[in-house]
């Protein structure tokens, strides 16, 4: 008999005979778009699921169905998430699918725990034995501190968390030392940037190491160096499913172009209009070109959407709309129904906004609506203290998601014991939090040493420090680190009764060093702790003094919510992705926080296409209501600034929107028409904005509420408002321009700039450009990063 011809197992057959029909439980409650997806199982697929249109029930039943089938047995199936947890969801809902235990899938779960698998089978090829160690963030801090040393590398001027930030970009780009370009090298060190990656990486290998980026980087190399050992890899995974394909980095499309090759069997999933994590080198173009990877691959939209309300669809899809990178699809309500329009309203600061989103949520509890169906999605997390302190106010109960609350983040309870010890110099729990924070050469022997002397003499640790500063038993070089230390605080309690609090707040913060410590850390973490801190000073100024702060905090803290406690959920809109809530609350839609300017000055067009993804994503994560807030003054980075309404809202359809009218009403601006609150000149000059460069003190006419919460002390404490002037060179589209597009804005011309917006020019001095904005003002701008308005 001849066996040349591959004919399928006896087994498979059998199990292709099994009566299923419609009934079969993978099948069921599936629609006829979802049905689609999970049955398409030969080539390439790509499912582009809109938010809340069931696509882990579709990956899980094409699983199933791929199972149950007969297709492929479990350890021929190469399916991959993002995150454990939804590994772990997975596998529970196809155990549910088919009845039985999902025995034997050993290539189901994250990108970076299917590399260590891979690694440890063939650590050799790269230098390592399979017993490897994965280090964490720590001790990849503390390798690179001795590489900087090394190299002779002022650490203050180029920190080692900067060196791990450019290092992690360039494994999440799969490139390897010999692979970055040269004209990467400046990133770090003036130029040294690729040795010390080059050194880095011989010392995790004399470590027998890796880091979490070489799991995919290190299988990338051993695949394409050995193709055989790729097409054993390709043979055996008959079928390859990825959730979330829009979350992607370079070095994880690359693994997957590896094992599926041109024609096999995968299947991605993912939202194009959800891609919302660039800033962690998430590509959006890899879902873009899927057709362009895969020619004559199938693509599934599923459209239906069984979560939110048609009003809340219909916004979304609206300011969506108009983003240029998209593949495009439209969302269709399934559940709900019509429902109730997005709420827009107005108030006057951002105290105001807590204020109000507080009333409201009290209202939606006493009309039956319990405080975990309730969310507040905010574009920064300095935000969220001005609701926690409303909140506590309230005796509404909260939790904040995806991080410490407010006072609770490292930043803020170490600046929160610079200030508790200035106050009460007996705190030693303060004393030891910032004896050595930051760095002064007072380690734990130290520490230790001053614990031993304070329990003798029955004494503080501050008391102690007082005295050996005196005495030798410190080393020279300690000594003059205590000194320093303790008489500053001296210095600081003298000014406590007549210096303003807040104004001593940030003079400790600045003196201490504590400041300038996160400021030479140049990294995305340091600048969001450096907003925290002025969020925290700026929070100071309802209270007497800094002793009436600080119990104010303290009572704060004291609130505990458990995780089954009726509470109002506070997170950023990045980490919102995948939840849902019957009521979201979006403050703070303006411009120069949303879309950030960080976003527009490093991406330019791009930055501002994300953003508003992350617009979307905020408005569907809402079932039936959803409520967006601006206001018109908002304290950012210490000062107070006139703001302008969010570009996102002027996005927003007429049809799906009711402008709310708030504390204000018949006091300021009224949008009796629907076409007021959308038009671009809506907005009376004092919501205007201008790009921070340089302050200065202007008195400004400001209204004073007739509010029993507001106090006349606090208007008259900002009867002067920040008001910025300057000039700014801001990024657009990015230098690709070419510098010969820059000679043709001639005076007069009209032209549009991604962060200010319309404007015409009123000078041109070759490639720089002087234009009247609309909004922003006079500005001097590259010519390459404006475009011409016809």
């Amino acid at each position: 008999m001849d066996f040349s011809v591959s004919m399928p197992s006896l087994s498979a057959l059998a199990m292709q005979a099994r009566p299923m029909g419609d009934a079969a439980p993978w099948l069921e409650k599936l629609n006829p778009e979802q049905r689609e997806a999970v049955e398409t199982v030969n080539g390439a697929v790509l499912v582009l699921a809109g938010a809340g249109t069931g696509k882990t029930r579709v990956l899980t039943a094409r699983i199933a169905y791929i199972l149950a089938q007969g297709l492929a047995r479990p350890h021929e199936i190469l399916s991959v998430t993002f995150t454990n947890k939804a590994a772990k969801e997975m596998r529970h809902r196809i155990e549910q699918l088919i009845g039985m235990g999902v025995e034997g899938m050993p290539w189901l779960g994250t990108f970076h725990s299917i590399g260590t698998k891979l690694l440890r089978r063939h650590a050799e090829y790269v230098g390592l034995q399979s017993n490897f160690t994965i280090l964490d963030s720590d001790d990849q801090l503390r390798l690179m501190k001795q590489l900087i040393a090394a190299e002779n590398i002022d650490e203050k001027r180029f920190p080692p968390r900067l060196l791990a930030s450019v290092i992690d970009g360039w494994k999440n780009r799969g490139l390897t030392p010999d692979k970055v370009p040269s004209q990467d090298a400046h990133l770090y060190g003036s130029g040294l940037g690729i040795t010390l990656y080059k050194a880095y990486q011989q010392r995790l290998r004399d470590l027998n190491a890796v880091d979490f980026g070489d799991l995919l980087v290190h299988p990338i190399s051993i695949l394409q160096a050995h193709p055989q050992l790729l097409e054993d890899y390709r043979r055996r995974f008959k079928f390859i499913l990825v959730d979330e394909y829009q979350d992607t980095n370079v070095a994880q499309y690359l693994w997957l172009r590896l094992f599926s090759g041109t024609g096999g069997n995968i299947c991605c999933v993912g939202d194009d209009d959800q891609s919302i994590y660039g800033w962690r080198g998430a590509e959006v173009e890899n879902i873009l070109r899927f057709e362009r990877d895969f020619p004559g691959a199938k693509v599934v939209r599923l459209e239906r959407n069984y979560r939110s309300t048609a009003h809340i669809l219909a916004a979304a899809q609206h300011l969506i709309g108009h983003n240029a990178g998209r593949l495009g699809k439209e969302l269709r309500a399934e559940a709900g129904g019509e429902g109730e329009k997005l709420q827009l309203f107005s108030v006057w600061d951002s105290e105001e906004e807590a204020r109000s989103i507080g009333e409201k949520i009290e209202d939606l509890q006493r009309n039956g609506s319990p405080l975990n169906t309730i969310a507040i999605l905010v574009r920064a997390s300095f935000q969220m203290r001005e609701f926690e302190d409303r909140f506590v106010t309230l005796g509404l109960n909260y939790r904040v998601v995806g991080g410490p609350r407010f006072y609770e983040r490292a930043e803020v309870r170490d600046a929160l014991a610079y200030f508790r010890l200035m106050v009460q110099p007996q705190d030693d729990l303060a004393f030891e939090r910032i004896i050595n924070q930051p760095k002064r050469g007072l380690g734990d022997a130290t520490v230790k040493q001053l614990h031993v002397l304070a329990r003798a003499a029955g004494c503080s640790l501050f008391h102690i420090a007082q005295q050996l500063i005196e005495t030798q038993e410190l080393k020279p070089k300690q000594r003059a680190s205590m000194r320093e230390f303790v008489l500053n605080f001296v210095r600081w309690r003298e000014h406590l009764p007549n210096m303003p609090h807040t104004e001593l707040a940030q003079i400790i913060l600045e003196e201490s060093g504590y400041t300038d410590m996160w400021k030479q850390e140049r990294t995305p973490e340091a600048q969001g702790r450096l907003e925290n801190l002025k969020e925290l000073v700026r929070s100071m100024e309802p209270y007497g003094s800094m002793q009436e702060f600080l119990e104010h905090v303290s009572l704060v803290m004291e609130v505990e919510v458990g995780a089954q406690q009726d509470a109002v959920t506070i997170m950023t809109l990045h980490g919102a992705k995948g939840l849902e809530f019957d009521s979201v609350f979006l403050p703070g839609w303006e411009e120069n926080l949303f879309p950030h300017p960080r976003a527009l000055d490093e991406k330019g067009k791009a930055g501002l296409e994300e953003e508003r993804r992350l617009a979307y994503v905020g408005i569907t994560r809402a079932k039936l209501r959803a409520f967006i807030s601006f206001a018109s003054n908002r304290r950012m980075h210490g000062s107070w600034n006139s703001t302008s309404p969010s570009r996102f809202i002027d996005e927003l359809p007429h049809a799906s929107v009711d402008i709310n009218e708030g504390p204000f009403a018949g006091r300021m601006p009224r949008f009796d028409a629907p076409q007021a609150a959308y038009s671009s000149n809506f907005a009376p000059n004092r919501f205007q904005s201008a790009t921070p460069q340089r302050f200065e003190e202007s008195p400004v006419e400001r209204y004073t509420p007739q509010h029993d919460r507001y106090s006349a002390s606090k208007a008259r404490q900002h009867a002067y408002v920040k008001t910025i002037e300057g000039q700014v060179l801001s990024r657009s589209d990015g230098p690709a321009k070419s510098a010969s597009k820059a000679t043709t804005h001639a005076v007069g011309a009209r032209v549009f700039h991604i962060k200010f917006g319309y404007g015409r020019v009123t000078q041109a001095d070759g490639d720089k450009l002087t234009v009247e904005f609309e909004k922003a003002g006079d500005k001097k701008v590259m010519a390459g990063f404006v475009e011409a308005v016809v």
